[in-house]
Parts: structure tokens; sequence; C-alpha cells
């Protein structure tokens, strides 16, 4: 089950570039749930929830949301794809170019848990103090 846990969520983060609500939903449990760090910049600047509930609602950010903030050039460097289990921890770095003309660059981590091969939890962790300087300076 792990590389095959590790090739769904590789799989996913190619489908998230393409901002397809169904196809990133397909990803999802019914019932998923992505947790970012409260307060973060991403989630101020947009007015939506740091803690979102259901694949639609997470489909709907990545496809909709996402996009207002992180306007142009966004481009992710994975540092590193890690499996066990039904655990998958990715390292990467994202840039882009924001709505505001600024540049973004800052470094995230993420711990997907799957349950019967799809996505049903993300814990989302970056440098928030970062994430805010570049998003509201």
């Amino acid at each position: 089950m792990t590389q095959e846990n590790r090739d769904v969520v590789q799989n996913a983060w190619r489908v998230f570039a393409g901002h397809d609500a169904d196809q990133i939903a397909a990803f999802f449990t019914e019932d998923a749930e992505w947790l970012a760090p409260p307060g973060n910049a991403t989630a101020v600047a947009l007015g939506v929830p740091d803690h979102m509930v259901g694949k639609r609602a997470i489909a709907a950010f990545i496809a909709e949301d996402f996009p207002r903030l992180f306007a142009r050039d966004v481009t992710i460097t994975f540092h590193g794809v890690y499996a066990d289990g039904d655990r998958v921890v990715v390292e990467e770095t994202m840039t882009a170019t924001l709505a505001s003309g600024n540049t973004y660059a800052n470094d995230y981590c993420f711990v997907f848990e799957l349950r019967e091969g799809l996505i049903h939890r993300v814990r989302e962790y970056m440098d928030t103090a970062r994430g805010h300087r570049m998003v509201f300076s």
C-alpha cells in the first residue's frame, strides 16, 4: 500500500495544478479534511477557513480560491515525498506571483492520511510569519 499511496498523492498534485474541481474532488473521501495553521495568510487574505471539511469544499478552494491569490507562475519544487503505510509526507517549496504582483516563496510540509486509496486528511505546515510578510507587505 505504501507505494500506491505515494502514487495517489503525487498524482493529486498534478491534478491540483489543472484547477478542475471535479478531478480534484475525485482524490478525496467525502468527509475529507484539510487543516492549515489557524490565521495563515492565504486563509486571511481570501476570507476562507483554515480547516476545510468535505471533498467539495477542498476542491473548490484549490480550483477557485487558490488562483485568486496565487495568480500566476506557480511552481512547486518537491524536496521529498515519504510514504509509510497510509501516510505520505511531502516537503516542498512553492513560489508564485501574487495577485498584488508581489513574489511569494515559502516552504511547506504536508502530511496526507489516506483511507482506501483516497486522501482522507491533510495537515499543512508552513512558515506562517514569512507567508504574512509576503502576502500583506
